[in-house]
């Protein structure tokens, strides 16, 4: 059997913040790094699926659409068996924190893109989703 090839791809600010009131912190930033970033993400996963949670989803405008599979994933879907159904394509991970905590043991490629916003936040990244939500590795010298 093919196997999915799980890809996550987000930008963090100078502070690994990811959030903010439910969306991004940088909103709306017309600055050239942000809006290349957006259009870097939309390149990127043309062609391919990205599950995420209902209010991510919804904010894929009209003209992406087309171009990538779009899949609501919620809380009661077992990753895995979520997963499988998509067997031999490549599968980006949407949403953010709850469903990256769900899905982080999956994913094989990390692609974290680091703007200049050094602003407030409510919803960080977590190193622990780079080792598969498992403990954060230290180096053997700080034992």
């Amino acid at each position: 059997m093919k196997k999915t090839v799980v890809r996550i791809i987000c930008a963090i600010g100078q502070a690994g913040q990811l959030g903010l009131n439910g969306g991004l912190p940088w909103e709306g930033n017309r600055s050239p790094e942000f809006v290349a970033d957006v259009a870097r993400f939309f390149d990127i996963t043309r062609g391919h699926v990205l599950l995420a949670g209902p209010k991510t989803i919804a904010s894929v405008p009209d003209f992406a659409r087309a171009d990538r599979e779009l899949v609501v994933v919620r809380s009661s879907m077992d990753p895995e068996d979520t997963l499988k159904r998509f067997a031999g394509r490549v599968v980006f991970i949407g949403g953010g924190p709850p469903v990256w905590d769900a899905y982080a043991r999956f994913v094989s490629h990390w692609d974290v893109t680091r703007l200049p916003y050094d602003g407030p936040a409510d919803r960080w990244f977590d190193a622990r989703w780079l080792t598969g939500g498992g403990e954060v590795a230290t180096n053997h010298r700080d034992q």
